[in-house]
Order: structure tokens, then sequence, then C-alpha cells
């Protein structure tokens, strides 16, 4: 009992979600059942369009209670803010990363093209799927002069660190967290079957989640 005063628990849904994805809502009620606090933060705080990692950042940072340490779990793009939470604050001592976006941009990017991209950058705007809105919202080109600016090879701090990403991954391949697992010791990588989303391996998940957390 003593750990669930002592730790606090966030989860960091994913780009262009909220915190009604099917496994921030499931996960939500796995932590009540178990009588554990999990806290949903909306990271769109009303303002998809100005959404940026610093922005992110700044406002989970914001949600540490005095002296509590600190365990994140992050889906996709919020499991890359919660891995820079981790190198940020000391008071973050464990992460659970589903699927991390880590070399977002590079995979992003890639797949939008050289002339959307340059669009994107001489316009200021580019139309966004927004899973939650179940409509495209636009997102300012700020968003990627401002994750550039977050160099992963800086990612060093060694804190106890789970990852759950799909063997079938098409938006961030699995290798993305094979590369920073191997050279993180302090990193455990367990490998599904399953995509990008993991909605079919949210029991599993759980799971794992009690056996790292609790």
């Amino acid at each position: 009992m003593s750990s669930q005063i002592q730790t606090q628990y966030i989860y960091l849904h994913g780009f262009a979600s909220s915190p009604q994805s099917k496994k921030a809502q499931y996960l939500h009620t796995c932590f009540q059942k178990a009588n554990y606090s999990l806290n949903l933060l909306d990271l769109n705080q009303g303002d998809f369009t100005h959404l940026t990692l610093t922005r992110q950042l700044q406002q989970v940072a914001a949600e540490f209670e005095d002296n509590l340490p600190v365990t994140l779990i992050g889906s996709s793009f919020g499991g890359l803010t919660a891995a820079w939470l981790g190198q940020k604050y000391t008071q973050v001592q464990r992460l659970v990363l589903l699927a991390p976006a880590f070399g977002f941009l590079d995979h992003w990017l890639t797949r939008l093209g050289e002339e959307d991209v340059q669009r994107w950058q001489e316009s200021g705007f580019f139309s966004v799927y927004h899973y939650s809105e179940d409509s495209f919202v636009p997102l300012h080109y700020q968003f990627v002069t401002d994750v550039s600016q977050y160099q992963e090879e800086e990612l060093q701090r060694p804190l106890p660190t789970l990852i759950l990403h799909g063997l079938h991954d098409d938006v961030i391949p699995i290798e993305a967290s094979r590369d920073y697992a191997a050279i993180r010791p302090w990193v455990q990588l367990v490998e599904l079957d399953s995509d990008h989303s993991l909605t079919d391996m949210v029991s599993p998940i759980w799971e794992a989640i009690q056996g790292f957390c609790f």
C-alpha cells in the first residue's frame, strides 16, 4: 500500500491522440481496480495547432508533486516525451514506453515527402488527421523546428525503462527501439506481435506494467 502513496503515475498519450484513447482508458481502469491512481493528461491543451515537444515537457513537469517519485507511461510521441522528462528531471524514477517515437521526425517527414514538407514550411501549417477529433487539424511548422532541437543521443540518464513495441509497427519501426535499447543497458525491450497502436495487446501491456512498476 505504501507504494501507492509514494509514487505518482502519469500517462502521456500519443501524437494526435487524447486521454480517451483505448490504451489510456484501459490502463486507467486497470490502475483503479488495483487501487492505484493514473493521471491521464490531455497534451493537446485545446490547441493542437501549436503543439510542440517543449510545451508537452513543460505541461507534464508542472504536474509533478513535490518530493514524489514519478513513473511515466508514454505512448508513441508521449513515449518520446517521457524519455526526455526522464533525462531532465531526477524526480522521474521509472519509464514505461509503448512504441516510443524515437526518430519521430525522420520517420514522419520521410513518409510525407520533400514537396509536402517544403509546402508545410512555406505556408506555416500542415493538416494532420487527429484521431480524437476525427478530423484534420492544422499543425504549425514550429512543431518540426522544436522537435529537431532534441538530439536523442543525449538521452543517457540510467533509469529503469521498459519498452513494449510491436514487431509490425509501420509508423515507428521496431528497429528504433532496438537501437535505443542496444546501447542503454538499463532498458528492457519487449517485442510484441502487434502494430503501432498495440490495441490488441492491452492485457499483456498491463501485465508487464504490473511486474515492472508494482
